[in-house]
C-alpha cells in the first residue's frame, strides 16, 4: 500500500519519547472543552482551529494524526485545512517529544554566542543524533532514552544574554556549551 505525501506529513512518527505521554483519546472532558472553545467563535467554527490544537498538545504532548482527524470533524473541516495549521506554527510538535524539551535559540545573537557550541554539546550528553532532523517538517530529534528532545527556536527575545534556551516552560540565559552539563542535571529524572 502505498502512502500519499498527506499521509506522510500526517504520520506521528514513533519516538523514544511517546512513552511519557498518553496515546491521543477523545473522552468527554476534552469534547466538553472544545465544545466551550467552539462556542467562543459561533459565526466560524474554523477559528477554534488553534484553540483546538492547544488543547490537544498540552494534554497529549503532541498533535498526532489522530488528532487533526478529530479537530478537522469537530471544526467541519478538512484534514488538510488542520494540518495546515499545525505544519505552519512551528511550536506545534507532530512526533513526540522528550519527557524534557530543550530549544535552544538560534538567532543571530545566540548563534555568536555559542548556541550552536550548545546545542552540539547537548547532543553529546544525552546521545541525540540530530542527523535525521528536518527543520521543517520534524524539527525535534529525541535521546534514545526518551527523557530529553531538542531543537533550534528563533528567537527566545533575550538577546543580551545570549546563548539562551527553554526546557519545556523553564527559561534560561547565559547557557555556553560548558554550562550544558549542569543543566541537563538539574533535569534527570
Amino acid at each position: 500500500m502505498s502512502h500519499s505525501i498527506l499521509d506522510e506529513s500526517i504520520a506521528s512518527h514513533e519516538t523514544p519519547g511517546t512513552q511519557h505521554f498518553r496515546p491521543f483519546a477523545v473522552t468527554p472532558d476534552l469534547q466538553a472543552e472544545a465544545a466551550e472553545r467552539i462556542s467562543h467563535y459561533p459565526s466560524n467554527k474554523r477559528s477554534a482551529t488553534l484553540p483546538l490544537l492547544h488543547i490537544v498538545q498540552q494534554r497529549f504532548g503532541y498533535i498526532s494524526a489522530a488528532a487533526i482527524d478529530w479537530v478537522a470533524a469537530s471544526l467541519e473541516l478538512e484534514p488538510i485545512k488542520v494540518l495546515e495549521v499545525v505544519t505552519f506554527y512551528p511550536g506545534f510538535r507532530q512526533a513526540a517529544p522528550g519527557k524534557y524539551h530543550i530549544r535552544v535559540c538560534r538567532t543571530l545573537s545566540c548563534a555568536m554566542g555559542g548556541s550552536h557550541e550548545l546545542m552540539e554539546r547537548l547532543c553529546e550528553l544525552t546521545g541525540i543524533d540530530r542527523s535525521q532532523c528536518d527543520p521543517h517538517h520534524h524539527p525535534i530529534a529525541v535521546s534514545p532514552c526518551g527523557n530529553f528532545s531538542i531543537e533550534f527556536a528563533e528567537c527566545l527575545a533575550s538577546c543580551g544574554s545570549a546563548p539562551v534556551c527553554m526546557v519545556n516552560d523553564d527559561f534560561h540565559e547565559g547557557v555556553g556549551a560548558d554550562k550544558a552539563g549542569a543543566l541537563l542535571k538539574s533535569y534527570a529524572p
